[in-house]
């Protein structure tokens, strides 16, 4: 992509924003194939104990399990898509309802255009990219795109339903609601004087640091390997709007996990006897 430095002599060569549009590319593709590992995962659980999912209560609920997983979230609005960790602690109120807390965290990066700015920023964007342009300041067809990376954490607390119609697989679904803190640093060409102002003007401390709240819904499925072991598969979907003092729209972000999960404590659908 062609760069002007600030005095005005062209700057050529793939450069950062180059590689970081190329990288974005590549990430998008890597994303894909871990969201069809996910689903082939779960899918493949499913199918090998399919045979031993009998219509059957279950026996042994224990009263606490802790879970410990891969985390994919994906806010498809910016383009931004992290991997992670993802865990849960709960304690089972009774064999179908649940409380429990939630914490996950991803890192990732994106590419920022000047869409996604509010209108009234927009247009001032547009109209000195015009101007440089027009003075040959900046190349015919300059594109504003700024490679960031960005950190994620989740944190929530809350009820959960289950649906233990099945001796082997449980099915649960739970609202989101919780915070979430988000770092994301902006990075510019230092070849590029516009690109490096606009930067400046919009993160001068180098970085954005936001909370905000979140809600939406999430839910899943877990197969008992064992009495005490399981392989769960979760999904959850919710909307949130971090940076709202730059980012013109909030945005819907979906969180794919998929793991282990522990269970121990005393029997729930025993009348209170312990398990063993």
């Amino acid at each position: 992509m062609l760069r002007l430095n600030e005095s005005g002599r062209e700057w050529s060569g793939p450069g950062r924003n180059a590689l970081s549009v190329s990288a974005f590319q590549e990430g998008k593709a890597l994303k894909i194939s871990i969201r069809c590992l996910l689903a082939g995962t779960a899918l493949t659980v499913l199918f090998a104990f399919s045979g031993t999912t009998a219509s059957a209560q279950q026996t042994y609920v224990s009263r606490y399990d802790v879970y410990a997983g891969f985390a994919d979230i994906d806010s498809p609005m910016l383009g931004l898509n992290e991997h992670g960790f993802h865990l849960q602690a709960g304690m089972n109120m009774r064999t179908w309802l649940s409380m429990g807390a939630d914490y996950s965290e991803g890192h990732g990066s994106q590419v920022l255009t000047p869409n996604l700015l509010p209108a009234a920023t927009q247009a001032t964007i547009d109209t000195q990219m015009n101007q440089l342009e027009a003075a040959k300041l900046l190349p015919q067809g300059y594109q504003l795109l700024v490679p960031a990376t960005a950190a994620t954490q989740t944190f929530a607390f809350g009820p959960q339903l289950a649906f233990r119609h099945y001796a082997k697989v449980t099915l649960f679904l739970r609202p989101s609601l919780g915070a979430l803190r988000e770092r994301a640093v902006p990075y510019s060409n230092p070849a590029d004087f516009f690109e490096s102002g606009v930067v400046q003007s919009l993160a001068p401390a180098g970085f954005k640091l936001d909370w905000t709240g979140f809600y939406g819904f999430g839910g899943g499925a877990e197969v008992a390997v064992s009495k005490h072991l399981g392989v769960r598969g979760q999904m959850d979907v919710v909307y949130n709007h971090p940076f709202n003092d730059i980012l013109a729209d909030g945005r819907w972000t979906y969180r794919y996990s998929v793991g282990p999960s522990f269970h121990f404590g005393r029997n729930m659908a025993a009348g209170g006897k312990k398990g063993r």
